[in-house]
C-alpha cells in the first residue's frame, strides 16, 4: 500500500514538472475596428425617468488598441490571459479589461484560431460618470507563425457591449 502511494506521488510530481516545462509567458498587441450593427436593448422610458439616451447614442463605430498578457499551453496552441485596452467610439473614449482565451487547433505555420473575450468596459459618454457594461466577444481568424514565439493574426467576430452588437475586425501581433 505504501509503495503504491509513493509511486503515485512520484508520477504526479513528474507529470507536474513536465506540464510546467510546457507553460510559458506570451503576449499580444492588437488593434481593431468595430462596425456598429444594432442595439441589443430598446428602451421605452417611463414618465419621470431621467433618460439621456443609449450608451452609444449615435450608433457609433469603434476602434481599439489592446495589450494582452498571459500563458500558453499545449505547445503554444492554447492561450489564456488578461487584456487591457483603449476604446474610442467616434469620440467617446473608454477602457476595457477582460479575460482572453484563444485556441489554435493546428500546429502549422498557418492555422485557424478561435478566440473568446469575457470582461468589462467603461466609456465616458453623455452620462455623468459614463457607463460600464459587460464585454463579450467571440472571434475566428487565421494565425501565421513566423517562428515558435512570434506570429501575426487577423480575426473577425461578434462583440456585445454598451447595449450594442458590433462586428470587430482585428489585426494582432503575438510575442
Amino acid at each position: 500500500m505504501k509503495r503504491h502511494v509513493l509511486i503515485t506521488f512520484v508520477v504526479f510530481l513528474v507529470s507536474t514538472f513536465q506540464v510546467k516545462a510546457q507553460v510559458r509567458y506570451s503576449g499580444r498587441i492588437e488593434t481593431g475596428y468595430q462596425y456598429f450593427q444594432h442595439r441589443t436593448i430598446i428602451y421605452e422610458p417611463e414618465p419621470g425617468f431621467v433618460w439621456k439616451g443609449y450608451n452609444l447614442q449615435k450608433k457609433q463605430n469603434g476602434m481599439n488598441i489592446t495589450s494582452i498578457n498571459g500563458l500558453t499551453f499545449i505547445d503554444g496552441r492554447l492561450f489564456t490571459g488578461i487584456g487591457v485596452g483603449y476604446l474610442n467610439f467616434e469620440g467617446i473614449e473608454g477602457v476595457a479589461i477582460y479575460g482572453d482565451f484563444e485556441y489554435l487547433p493546428l500546429k502549422y505555420k498557418l492555422s485557424p484560431l478561435v478566440n473568446l473575450k469575457l470582461g468589462y468596459n467603461h466609456i465616458w459618454n453623455q452620462y455623468e460618470s459614463g457607463t460600464g457594461t459587460m464585454h463579450t466577444e467571440f472571434g475566428i481568424g487565421l494565425n501565421y507563425k513566423f517562428n515558435e514565439k512570434f506570429g501575426l493574426y487577423v480575426k473577425a467576430g461578434v462583440l456585445m457591449t454598451q447595449q450594442s452588437l458590433l462586428i470587430p475586425l482585428t489585426l494582432g501581433f503575438r510575442y
